[in-house]
């Protein structure tokens, strides 16, 4: 699942994973667990992803080998947060390697629609649930709602100049491949799970 920053890939991923009954991959998750719980990559992770820089390759196609590596996974999954660089994507290639074809959706949305989003988004101050619009607390653990240290404007601008000079070279990575699709992400949540979900079924068949 490729997307900027703000683009709707965890909700997105979150829902085909559901759908297709496999594990939803997030290093996003997997960092920010090791933040909060104050490991070795956790306080590495942290410097970096405050200043809206990106955790270097090594340290995260290590992350998605070990968690590709266990039983949950073998069946199929859906990566949300990588590859972020060609590198990693280059990795991802070597790692799925004789497995299912790898089906890449690329979920495009407009830059001042991006900077809206993010700016106004919320998670949970003590497990870091993203939180939907219309909650007022945390609807995992009843935490309150604070904005993400990532998600400041001065931040979300880095992200997004990150994204546009790291990230974006990735579609023209995949764009050729027959797997490579691309759906409107700036329509409603439903409207773009519906267009993923046929995405995805014109490449594996089944539902999306």
């Amino acid at each position: 699942m490729l997307g900027a920053p703000g683009a709707g890939k965890g909700t997105q991923a979150d829902r085909v994973a559901h759908t297709r009954g496999v594990p939803r991959v997030s290093t996003g998750d997997i960092l920010r667990d090791a933040v909060l719980g104050d490991t070795d990559l956790g306080r590495r992770a942290r410097a970096v992803m405050d200043a809206g820089r990106l955790v270097d390759d090594d340290t995260m196609i290590g992350i998605v080998r070990d968690r590709l590596a266990q039983a949950d996974a073998r069946a199929g999954f859906v990566l949300d947060g990588f590859p972020r660089t060609v590198a990693q994507a280059d990795a991802l290639d070597h790692l799925v390697d004789g497995q299912s074809p790898l089906v890449v959706v690329n979920i495009e949305v407009p830059e001042d629609t991006l900077v809206r989003r993010l700016t106004a988004r919320r998670i949970c101050g003590r497990c870091g649930t993203t939180a939907r619009p219309a909650d007022v607390k945390c609807t995992r653990c009843g935490g309150a709602l604070v904005q993400r240290r990532d998600d400041d404007l001065d931040v979300v601008r880095e992200r997004l100049r990150v994204y546009g000079k790291a990230t974006q070279p990735i579609v023209d990575f995949y764009r050729n491949r027959a797997t490579f699709r691309s759906v409107d992400g700036d329509q409603s949540p439903e409207s773009v799970a519906a267009d993923i979900s046929a995405a995805v079924a014109s490449v594996v068949g089944g539902r999306g």
